[in-house]
């Protein structure tokens, strides 16, 4: 029986993730790095402040953390999703952990609006409306301020 709360269960590398792709880059701005873990910023035109928090090692799921590998991973999240609220003051904050495409736990941190392209539903749906640029822009304007709310959250974890 694996024992979930002291030994994390780190995925070997196979050919199917010899080219993983957040192994070869950041996946993104990198915004802070927690050491086992990453933030970065994601390039996403129709979601400006739109984060991942990355596991850095090869780990595939939540459960194979231990506890104190899931609670540092989630404390990382909630802080990210503390200052996205904080700064872009967004209708709502989406966090989804899929991980079918790479073998790296990862949290995208989606804050989300009445006026984006697919709300109410998953930003991966098709799209309801056609964005505003205005309101894009203006939410662009606000990411030096998120990348600065991000590191004060996430420092005042250590």
């Amino acid at each position: 029986m694996l024992d979930l709360t002291s030994m994390t269960k780190v995925t070997a590398v196979t050919s199917a993730t010899a080219t993983c792709e957040l192994c070869e880059s950041h996946g993104g701005e990198l915004l802070f790095d927690g050491g086992r873990y990453r933030v970065v910023l994601i390039d996403d035109a129709a979601y400006p402040g739109f984060c991942r928090v990355i596991w850095n090692a090869h780990v595939k799921e939540m459960t194979d953390l231990t506890t104190a590998d899931r609670t540092l991973l989630m404390a990382a999240v909630w802080a990210v999703e503390a200052a996205q609220r904080e700064v872009l003051q967004p209708e709502k904050i989406n966090l989804a952990s899929l991980g079918n495409m790479t073998p790296h736990v990862h949290w995208h941190v989606i804050p989300r609006y009445v006026d984006d392209v697919q709300f109410p539903s998953p930003i991966w749906a098709d799209a309801r409306r056609v964005a505003s640029e205005e309101l894009l822009s203006t939410r662009r304007t606000l990411l030096p301020a998120l990348r600065q709310a991000i590191l004060r959250q996430l420092q005042a974890l250590a």
